[in-house]
């Protein structure tokens, strides 16, 4: 069970993170409340592939809610709303952010407000798991015992069996004068015992006061111990894991060049050597991976395009097969969620078609641009013309001559003979030209209600768009005096 930990606050949200199974708390990061905190927070459970959260719940001195408290309720309210399915589970914070700057400033290492957020939640989450496994083995042991104790209550309330008490004045008058006094008797002996029992001598409290320190100072050495243990178990489970991102664009030439730096603790020295090699990355990127929408590609089309752009973490133990399988179970879910297969079929795409029209897309627009840029190459195929775009001719140069030592000059580069050439052919090109992210895969799905025919991006970094190829001549010529001018 994965669980994610939020320290809630007004102005930051410190993140940790823990499988139940090894129960220990990982710090994340903190999130800036900004309005953005909501996106941040999914995407990071959804990494993590649970909906399941601890927040700390502020109390004040004497137990207490107070105005903090009404503040992160309301919160777990929200983040229900936002994030449908999300479990919500409140841990005790009292004094977790005085206990996260002690052990900041124990570390004698320099750290800032949010630091001490991270370290809040990682607390927070921590003493969940411990109290978690503490239900688990309460649990485990009812269970265990649960026929035995039910018998032996049995017995018990057989053995112990008594009269009911009587409770008015005629039911005590019923009862004999010599049972009255036997019982009178019994309580008066019973209060004499107790007096001495509350008489406790000077050297006895010396001993329990002693015996009380003794303990603290177990429990003090028992957690110092468990701490220590708990670094040394996240040292090394960081030892073994890495983070692997492929951003919005990257193509497969980026991520084996990306796949090759994964490193890992050489057995016989503190040194790096590389997790994968050239041949495993290679191997894998031709092997067969069994998904439905790979089974509908062009026959030796390859796997650009179908790695969805995230970050996901991996045991330095896992195959490159097992790290292109992640990213290929997140395309799958993007293309489902997004119910992509139909809507591409709306304007005569195929899945592998909308794909790669994303991925020109991708290359070619800026964010919150996508939409109108799709819509221009949508219009280009309709009135049968090329779409004409550089990033297609720059994605055929890389797969026959990387280090551009044929193609030298623009004016050669776009002679090249390829079906990824979209200035020399009309239609889209033969297959993506990189991995698109969610925008672009949408921007496909639902181009602008417009009309363009041309488009560019300015030195300035804004879209200008044209209806003519003349206003597209003098919009470069206004804006586009480098830009258009880089080599392919």
């Amino acid at each position: 069970m994965k669980v994610i930990a939020l320290d809630v606050g007004e102005k930051r949200i410190g993140v940790a993170k823990a499988d139940s199974n090894t129960r220990i708390a990982v710090p994340v990061g903190f999130l800036v409340v900004d309005g953005s905190e909501w996106q941040e927070i999914a995407r990071i459970a959804k990494l993590s592939s649970t909906n399941l959260f601890v927040l700390g719940l502020p109390r004040s001195n004497d137990g207490n809610e107070t105005r903090q408290t009404l503040y992160v309720r309301n919160f777990a309210r929200t983040l229900c709303e936002k994030i449908p399915g999300a479990k919500i589970r409140f841990q005790d914070e009292s004094l977790t952010s005085v206990e996260a700057e002690k052990r900041l400033k124990e570390s004698g290492k320099k750290y800032k407000k949010g630091d001490i957020d991270v370290e809040a939640a990682t607390i927070i989450l921590q003493d969940f798991l411990e109290g978690f496994r503490a239900s688990e083995s309460l649990t485990s042991n009812n269970r265990a015992g649960k026929t035995r104790t039910s018998a032996a209550a049995v017995k018990h309330s057989e053995k112990n069996a008594v009269e009911t008490k009587p409770r008015t004045l005629r039911d005590m008058k019923a009862i004999p004068e010599e049972k009255l006094k036997t019982t009178y008797d019994k309580a008066k002996l019973k209060g004499k015992k107790m007096k001495k029992l509350l008489i406790i001598s000077p050297i006895t409290i010396a001993v329990i006061l002693l015996g009380i320190t003794a303990v603290l100072k177990i429990r003090d050495f028992v957690r110092a111990e468990r701490e220590r243990e708990y670094a040394e178990q996240e040292a090394a489970m960081k030892a073994k894991v890495f983070s692997f991102t492929i951003t919005p664009g990257e193509t497969i030439f980026d991520v084996k060049k990306k796949l090759l730096t994964v490193t890992r603790d050489s057995s016989d020295d503190e040194e790096k050597v590389p997790n994968y090699t050239a041949e495993e990355i290679e191997a894998a990127f031709n092997a067969d991976y069994d998904f439905e929408f790979l089974r509908n590609r062009p026959v030796g089309a390859s796997l650009e395009g179908y790695l969805y752009p995230e970050t996901h973490e991996f045991y330095a133990s896992d195959t490159v097969e097992a790290v292109i399988q992640k990213f290929l179970e997140g395309m799958n879910q993007v293309i489902v969620e997004n119910d992509l297969v139909s809507k591409y079929a709306k304007h005569n795409l195929s899945l592998h078609d909308g794909i790669t029209l994303a991925s020109v897309v991708q290359k070619e627009s800026v964010p919150g641009e996508q939409a109108t840029v799709a819509q221009v190459f949508y219009s280009r195929l309709a009135y049968g013309w090329k779409l004409g775009s550089d990033v297609t001719v720059s994605y055929a140069l890389d797969l026959v001559d990387p280090e551009r030592t044929i193609y030298r000059d623009n004016a050669a580069a776009l002679t090249i003979d390829s079906c990824y050439n979209t200035r020399l052919y009309a239609g889209l090109p033969c297959g993506p030209i990189s991995n698109p992210g969610l925008s672009a895969l949408q921007a496909v799905a639902n181009p602008a209600d417009s009309a363009y025919l041309y488009f560019l991006t300015g030195d300035d970094g804004m879209m200008y768009y044209s209806y003519t190829e003349a206003e597209h001549n003098q919009n470069a010529y206004l804006h586009c005096q480098t830009l258009c001018n880089i080599s392919l």
